[in-house]
């Protein structure tokens, strides 16, 4: 008998195997494209190599010419002047800004219009950055800025001079508050920088606005005439606000800067001499704040007898002389570097050698103002003084004054405020310190010359000095007052109380026998006697009492 399958026909169909899907074809692969070939690394570096020549050679030739036509060097041209040649190494010359909006961001040149880099001057190094004008007007943006932070930043890391060669139109309009930002951080940094590294500023064109403050917290400013203009508000706005017309030059020119409001400590006719005087200032200052100002061997004899002095400066007290021509026969060769040379010039204010050391020279003239103290000479003589103490440069004061100028304006305008600048810096000075009395020092006047009552280490005194609170005719006229009014004969009573207070109190050796001038010297024998008093003080050091800093009577 047949046994029958009873299970469910469903049962069958759900167990029969799946029918096999067909194959689904694979889409077809696109051709992998050729791979360019891949450069090697002579034909990278010629790219390179291609790509840096258009970066020195500018924008276009066009900016070039406009340049020069304005008769001015390139800020490459001008590099080349300031450092020895082959010298200057540039880093990031193929920075870019990163600004958009007006037009911005199709214009992006390498450099963003500042050369920033270091190189040597007479073998030393030097740090410099120089405003491309041809870019932008050597206008000033973020990355501009950062540039400049960053070589201001390795020129204190690394204890050497900055050079900054200023040729921009100001702040970069288009980028707004980030370029203001920028100048902050120059600013910030020109004073962390002070007094440990010499700063200088070269203008070489247009320094408008808030620019301008970068050169005047520096050691020392050079312009050029025709080309250099520094203010705070232009001519448009000056004649806006004021009414007054006046030309860019008029207005901060090199003449202005260098003879009437004392920015500039410095003016040339062309950017070639301008650029060598820089060279030559710089090999006269230390690196930095730690070290000494270069020495540098001399033929001429330390012990050399200057006989021609007694010919320089007349007896009479009354007369006139040049003091620029006694410094000459005091200093090595000749040779002296004056700062501030047109400006409050009856007071000379100079760096030279003796011996072959650097020294800092601060002496009356009396060919100007015969020789007075007055706001602008006392606040040219402190700014030099605090220079010189900055950087390790001993100071020599050459005395032949008569007193502080008198006058209402001179009062008015604060002659006690800028006479104490003078003093202040005086008493805060550590270096070696060091005074030459020719012949008068009056009054107060002789005190702020940095008299041994003010710190000064050695006093010296020619024969024709005279010291005393005033000249003896003054004196004469306030003590003696009522003798020579109740004289039957007024002037000769007056001749003869003059004679006495002369004889009395101011005869050259007064102040030498109470201690107050160190010795009484042959004027001949000056410059032997200021090289081995300076030889024996140049290990001397004299420490501040703890403070955070001092408050100068600004």
């Amino acid at each position: 008998m047949t046994i029958l399958d009873e299970r469910p026909v469903e049962a069958d169909v759900a167990a029969a195997p799946a029918p096999i899907p067909a194959l689904i074809p694979e889409p077809a692969l696109a051709p992998v494209p050729e791979r360019p070939p891949i450069a090697d690394l002579r034909s990278r570096t010629r790219e390179l190599h291609r790509l840096r020549a258009e970066v020195e050679a500018g924008p276009n030739p066009q900016a070039t010419a406009q340049q020069h036509g304005r008769g001015k060097l390139t800020a490459r041209e001008r590099l080349e002047l300031l450092f020895d040649e082959g010298s200057f190494m540039e880093f990031e010359p193929l920075r870019r800004h990163r600004a958009v909006g007006f037009g911005m961001e199709a214009k992006k040149p390498h450099t963003d219009g500042v050369i920033v880099g270091w190189g040597t001057v007479h073998g030393r190094t030097v740090f410099s950055y120089a405003h491309d004008f041809r870019i932008f007007g050597g206008a000033l943006g973020e990355a501009h800025a950062q540039k400049i932070h960053k070589i201001m930043d390795m020129a204190e890391a690394s204890g050497a001079p900055l050079v900054s060669l200023s040729d921009g139109a100001g702040a970069r309009i288009q980028e707004g508050v980030t370029a203001l930002a920028g100048y902050g951080g120059i600013f910030q940094r020109n004073v962390r920088a002070s007094g440990v590294i010499p700063q200088i500023s070269v203008i070489l064109g247009p320094c408008a606005g808030g620019a301008a403050y970068s050169p005047a917290l520096t050691d020392y400013v050079f312009m050029v005439r025709g080309i250099s203009q520094m203010f705070i508000t232009g001519p448009d706005v000056v004649q806006a606000v004021t009414g007054e017309r006046v030309s860019m030059d008029e207005l901060g020119g090199a003449d202005v800067h260098s003879q009437v409001s004392g920015v500039a400590a410095f003016a040339y006719d062309d950017e070639q001499t301008c650029l060598e005087e820089v060279r030559y200032l710089l090999s006269l200052l230390p690196q930095n704040n730690r070290e000494l100002a270069p020495y540098s061997p001399t033929d001429d004899p330390a012990d050399r007898r200057c006989e021609a002095l007694f010919d320089l400066v007349p007896a009479d007290p009354a007369r006139a002389y040049d003091m620029r021509a006694v410094l000459e026969e005091l200093v090595d060769d000749g040779e002296f570097f004056e700062v501030h040379a047109a400006w409050a010039p009856n007071v000379v204010c100079a760096l030279a050698r003796i011996g072959g050391h650097v020294v800092g020279l601060i002496a009356n003239q009396p060919l100007a103002m015969a020789g007075v103290l007055d706001i602008h000479a006392s606040e040219k003589a402190a700014r030099f003084v605090q220079h010189c103490d900055a950087f390790n440069i001993p100071l020599v004061t050459m005395l032949d004054v008569p007193g502080f100028l008198p006058g209402v304006d001179q009062e008015h305008d604060g002659i006690i405020r800028h006479g104490a600048k003078l003093l202040y810096a005086y008493c805060n000075a550590t270096v070696p310190r060091i005074q030459l009395i020719l012949r008068k020092a009056y009054g107060g006047a002789y005190i702020v010359m940095d008299s041994r009552s003010i710190g000064a280490d050695l006093s010296f005194a020619w024969p024709s000095n005279e010291i005393a609170v005033m000249g003896a005719e003054g004196a004469a006229n306030v003590i003696f007052r009522r003798d020579i009014n109740g004289s039957e004969d007024p002037e000769a009573t007056r001749a003869q109380k003059i004679k006495e207070y002369q004889t009395e109190l101011m005869h050259p050796y007064y102040a030498a026998e109470r201690g107050l001038v160190d010795d009484v010297i042959d004027p001949a024998d000056s410059r032997a006697v200021l090289a081995r008093a300076l030889a024996m003080l140049r290990t001397k050091h004299r420490a501040l009492p703890r403070r955070k800093h001092g408050v100068t009577p600004l």
